[in-house]
């Protein structure tokens, strides 16, 4: 097999790496030998199989990580796969903190690519748990009712940013906490823009 063809754009965001440069070019290398196309996606270089995204390669700052879109699909035989947040539905990581993991894990995680791209192939999907269950805080919900045009650019965010926001104001145990995060997020939400974009 030929390794896919090297994206220009993540070569310059490899280059400018700060950290991890070394383990995300190692990454990079085993993906491309698995044959999925790659591109700079969300500012990250991101894998696709037939146009479907398949992991993105991540540096944090504890760690950098490959992680599956549809990870939770995965059979996950050696027990490597992290969710990648407490609420995360689909996508897996496998998480590294230097560059000897994962050049003794190459095998297995081409494994692990090649079992995503099967996923794909068969057209597999997460099912996720709908948004109708939210509860938002009261210091959310008065916000909604007072300003109709927050409740509508609230309610055309797409399931997951509304749950993003949700899960952000009410973590705060003091009400005056909460109301402040919702006031801070105003205008991000009215711009059309997720707690993280």
């Amino acid at each position: 097999m030929t390794k896919s063809r090297m994206n220009p754009e993540v070569d310059i965001y490899l280059s400018k790496a700060k950290k991890w440069q070394e383990e995300l070019e190692k990454l990079r290398m085993i993906v491309l030998d698995c044959q999925l196309t790659e591109e700079l996606k969300w500012g990250k270089p991101c894998y696709s199989f037939q146009k479907s995204n398949i992991i993105i390669i991540i540096g944090f700052k504890e760690y950098c990580a490959l992680l599956f879109f549809k990870g939770a699909l995965l059979s996950d035989v050696n027990g490597i796969l992290v969710k990648a947040g407490e609420n995360s539905q689909a996508g897996r990581q496998i998480r590294f903190t230097n560059i000897r993991e994962i050049v003794e894990m190459e095998t297995t995680l081409k494994a692990y690519i090649y079992e995503a791209i099967e996923v794909e192939k068969a057209g597999l999907k997460v099912n996720l748990i709908k948004n109708t269950e939210l509860i938002f805080p009261e210091e959310l919900q008065h916000r909604l009712d007072e300003i109709p045009t927050l409740k509508t650019a609230f309610e055309s965010l797409t399931p997951g940013r509304q749950r993003a926001y949700n899960i952000y104001f009410s973590q705060p145990k003091q009400s005056k906490t909460r109301e402040s995060r919702v006031e801070k997020c105003i205008q991000q939400i009215l711009d059309g823009k997720g707690l993280n974009d």
